[in-house]
């Protein structure tokens, strides 16, 4: 028991350290306005998004969804409404761009992208979390959001949803783990260039 809050206790510090140092970055790397951040980083969630669309996969729904590594860092270091507008962006602008807009798939990433990015900031109450069990949690809850929407509006057939629940949250946890640790680094290399300051 001792070992479980000592542990909670260096999560929660760890969290806190590390809010404190993203929103010391220094100005070079932070866009100026709420608005032109929010435009930059979901640029970049476009981009990673419509990229990763284009490498063929044995099952063309199974993608690890590099994007959410944005929504992740901007979670962390602005805020949920940042990540909320970052999420919702990009999935509006990708969908339009390979396009899905307005088909299931398009539905399905939506209702997946709002949930998970809403757990985040529920997760993020939770002092034991760090970035990547945030990560994976947030995972957790899009595929939940996916598999709901897909049920009540598409397959209406439990069965199928049971017999392919597993194998999501499998996935999940997968890429969960991939992109919190993703996340993880790219904020040390940004807190490391803010502490030394950079110069481009």
């Amino acid at each position: 028991m001792r070992g479980q809050k000592s542990e909670a206790k260096e999560n929660l510090s760890f969290k806190s350290e590390l809010r404190l140092q993203t929103s010391e970055l220094s100005s070079e790397l932070r866009p100026p306005t709420s608005e032109l951040r929010i435009a930059v980083l979901s640029a970049m969630a476009i981009a990673i998004h419509s990229i990763e669309s284009l490498v063929p996969m044995p099952v063309p729904w199974l993608r690890i969804g590099f994007s959410n590594v944005i929504s992740l860092i901007a979670f962390i270091s602005f805020g949920f409404k940042t990540a909320m507008a970052i999420t919702i962006t990009r999935v509006f602008v990708s969908a339009m761009l390979i396009g899905t807009f307005p088909g299931p798939a398009f539905v399905l990433s939506l209702s997946g992208g709002i949930l998970s990015t809403s757990a985040l900031a529920m997760a993020s109450i939770v002092p034991f979390f760090g970035i990547t069990g945030l990560s994976i949690v947030s995972a957790f809850f899009h595929v939940i959001g996916q598999l709901s929407v897909a049920y009540y509006l598409f397959i209406k057939q439990p069965e199928a949803v049971i017999a392919i629940a597993p194998l999501l949250a499998l996935m999940a946890t997968f890429t969960g783990a991939i992109n919190g640790g993703i996340a993880g680094l790219i904020l040390t290399k940004l807190r490391q260039r803010a502490s030394v300051g950079y110069r481009p």
